[in-house]
């Protein structure tokens, strides 16, 4: 119970900057999605066979699957220059659990998340598009990219644990995100792409979860997708705890 009243604590504390400006935390999150939506969705209508006819079907659950990379991936920025000012350190000198520095931390980024992904939703269904919805799809979508925004925001903080330096975080970042969004079919099917590229893909945790998302978005709770993408998303934040767990409680105040 201490642990998740610590992890209560922590939330709180963090949520608090964000609080003071929350248009701006929600505005610059949202920006490069949103801007993917205006300027890349419309491209895609012009492509052959049903991606073509519909596109925004198509594309809208991928960029809410890019929201929950970019929002969460780039977590760990947050904790860079607390570490540097020494006020990292002094939390791990009071009682409070290590696990809970962690947890909290993740929960802010989630709500934050959610927000975020409800404000894009919103904006979406109100505009003159060819969309189809199911409540309950979207539901249970955004049930799994906070489960998979959880674990990419834990290997996030993670990441900033060991590296410690602003340049040396996004350079890494940069080099893991890039490859991971390419190949993840967000910004086009990777149907399309040849063999060898199209086995990488499959090799791609977020591809099965932007799967997973497209299919729960119309419904279609049956569809093999469904499955494989909350099982992946599950099993990379069950891992990203993990670790990050025992990186934060070997780390020395």
């Amino acid at each position: 119970m201490n642990v998740l009243r610590d992890t209560w604590i922590i939330f709180v504390r963090q949520l608090r900057p964000a609080m003071r400006n929350p248009a701006a935390v929600l505005v610059f999150g949202m920006l490069q999605p949103v801007l993917y939506l205006a300027l890349f969705a419309p491209l895609l209508s012009g492509m052959p066979g049903t991606m073509g006819e519909e596109s925004w079907q198509w594309f809208v659950p991928g960029m809410l699957a890019m929201l929950g990379l970019f929002g969460t991936a780039f977590a760990g920025f947050g904790l860079l220059p607390e570490m540097r000012s020494g006020a990292h350190e002094r939390l791990l000198a009071t009682p409070v659990s290590r696990v809970a520095l962690l947890l909290g931390r993740v929960l802010r980024d989630v709500a934050i998340l959610l927000v975020q992904a409800a404000i894009v939703l919103a904006v979406v269904l109100v505009l003159p598009i060819d969309l189809r919805v199911s409540p309950l799809g979207v539901v249970a979508g955004l049930g799994v990219l906070i489960v998979l925004g959880i674990g990419l925001g834990t290997l996030s903080y993670r990441l900033a644990l060991a590296l410690k330096q602003e340049y040396l975080f996004a350079g890494a970042l940069q080099t893991f995100l890039m490859p991971v969004i390419l190949l993840s079919g967000i910004l086009l099917p990777m149907d399309l792409a040849p063999g060898w590229l199209y086995t990488l893909s499959r090799m791609n945790p977020v591809s099965h979860v932007v799967e997973a998302e497209r299919a729960l978005f119309v419904g279609d709770f049956t569809d093999s997708a469904v499955p494989v993408g909350t099982a992946i998303a599950f099993a990379v934040a069950a891992v990203a705890l993990v670790v990050g767990a025992r990186a934060m409680r070997r780390v020395s105040a």
